[in-house]
Parts: structure tokens; C-alpha cells; sequence
């Protein structure tokens, strides 16, 4: 099976990753092309993928047909490709930003298997978080074929596509909120004594390890604090710091100014 990107983006680039370093595809199973000749072909010939010379290339010779331009151009990408999508068994998926199943299936006829996907840019370390949106045309194996790709490069959920803002927010700028915390963390760490790069190290570990406790645990994340937060300790006395500066009300405040700025509100 061959997979294909339309757009060489950061976010394009990160799925390569992730799907390299998984083993998901051989390189020369994945195909890419972009409008910059200078931005895929050097980026192509390093990873060993196939540079094609067109859109068009791209979805004619793939199974899997990723659409990871930008979302002004996005229709008209669409409108180029469409003969070759509706010509044989394959699958659009999209990882454009506000481009509902909708307004795909008005360009690429009601026919066409399409996953609407909204992932974030941990999946180059195999530990991502995709939205999924599938249409009803896209079942069985080419359903299975297509979650495959973002399944192997972390974890996937389905939501409907009015879901997917409230998703951008905690997931797709998250990861930049919770660097802001590590490198909050480890700013203390340095106010304290430690060298920068201890600091950052030990933050990012801990909050590494406390993320898969929550994932792997049955038991809420409040209870986990629980565990940690003995009477009368330390613990306790920074959370009631944290939370007397406002911390969870900064961090809620944080996520509504992010969804309100992605359904188009004022900046």
C-alpha cells in the first residue's frame, strides 16, 4: 500500500516521521509533492521517499491520499485531483484545518472514502493525538487502513466534526501550553540551584511519567494527586500556591481564548 502527501508542511513532515520511525511504510512507499520543488525534492531524496512531479502524480499512484496543504487552496488542490480520486479504490484524508466532510464530498462527489483528521505534531515521536471524522463511505478494511496510519503514530478519537475546535485546543496547542509548564518548572529548578538542562530534563520526565500514569491508570487524575499529596506536606502546600496564583483558572481561561479565536472570534 502506498501513501501520498499533498503538501510538505511541518505537520506533513511530522506524520513522515512518526510513520518512518513506526516502520508503518517503506519509504519508497510514500509518495510527496508540494508547489516548492526546493522544499520536497532535498527533503524527499533524504528520507528516501518518492518526489513526484505533480498533485496529480500523487493521487493517481497512491491508496492513501493525504491532503496536508493550506486551507486557501485547499478546494482548488481538491478540484485538480478529484478525477483521479473518483477513478479507482482510494482514500482521501485530510489534515486540513476547517475543511469539513461536507465541502470535501461538494469537489469529490458523495462516492469517495474520506477521513477528516485534526492531529497534533507529537505524532513524529509516535505519541500523537488525532481527532477522526470518517464519512459513510469509508468502511471496513480502507477504515481500518486509514486509522492505521495515526493509530501507529500514538492514539486516535472519533468526534464529530463540531467537536473538532474544542479537540484543537486541548490537543492540537496544548503540547505549546504544557512546554510553557515544563519550562516553568524548570525555570524553578534553575531559581533553585539546578543547571537549565537538569532542570528541563527532570520536568519533562516527571511530566512524561504523569501522563502515562493518567493513561494507564483507572483511576482519576484528581486521585492521582491524591497519592502524591501527603497531609500536612509539601505537596499539598505548592498545590494551594498554584492554585491561590490561579493556575487551573489560568489554564480553562487558556482553552476558551483558543477556541474562541479558532471559530473566528476577536484575537
Amino acid at each position: 500500500m502506498k501513501i501520498g502527501f499533498i503538501g510538505v508542511g511541518g505537520m506533513a513532515k511530522a506524520i513522515i516521521g512518526g510513520l518512518l520511525n513506526a516502520q508503518t511504510f517503506a519509504p519508497a512507499d510514500i509518495l510527496v509533492h508540494s508547489h516548492r520543488q526546493e522544499s520536497y525534492g532535498p527533503y524527499a531524496q533524504e528520507h528516501g521517499l518518492v518526489a513526484a512531479d505533480s498533485n496529480v502524480a500523487v493521487a493517481q499512484d497512491s491508496d492513501l491520499v493525504v491532503l496536508a496543504v493550506t486551507p486557501n487552496v485547499a478546494v482548488k488542490v481538491l478540484q485538480e485531483i478529484a478525477p483521479q480520486l473518483v477513478a479507482g479504490e482510494k482514500t482521501l484524508i485530510s489534515i486540513v484545518a476547517g475543511l469539513s466532510l461536507a465541502e470535501m464530498r461538494q469537489v469529490v462527489g458523495a462516492d469517495l472514502p474520506i477521513l477528516r483528521t485534526l492531529p497534533n505534531v507529537n505524532v513524529e515521536v509516535g505519541a500523537g493525538m488525532t481527532a477522526v471524522a470518517a464519512n459513510n463511505q469509508l468502511t471496513g478494511n480502507q477504515l481500518t487502513a486509514a486509522l492505521r496510519v495515526f493509530n501507529t503514530i500514538g492514539s486516535t478519537t472519533t468526534l464529530a466534526e463540531d467537536q473538532f475546535g474544542v479537540f484543537s485546543a486541548l490537543a492540537g496547542s496544548s503540547p505549546a501550553y504544557i512546554d510553557f509548564f515544563i519550562d516553568s518548572l524548570s525555570r524553578a529548578g534553575v531559581k533553585h540551584g539546578l543547571s537549565k538542562e537538569q532542570a528541563t530534563q527532570i520536568a519533562a520526565q516527571a511530566t512524561l511519567g504523569s501522563a502515562k500514569m493518567v493513561l494507564e491508570s483507572d483511576k482519576i487524575p484528581f486521585a492521582l494527586i491524591d497519592q502524591v499529596a501527603s497531609p500536612g506536606g509539601s505537596t499539598i502546600a505548592g498545590l494551594l500556591a498554584m492554585e491561590e496564583a490561579g493556575l487551573m483558572t489560568a489554564v480553562v481561561k487558556g482553552i476558551d481564548a483558543t477556541i474562541k479565536r479558532d471559530a473566528g472570534g476577536p484575537a
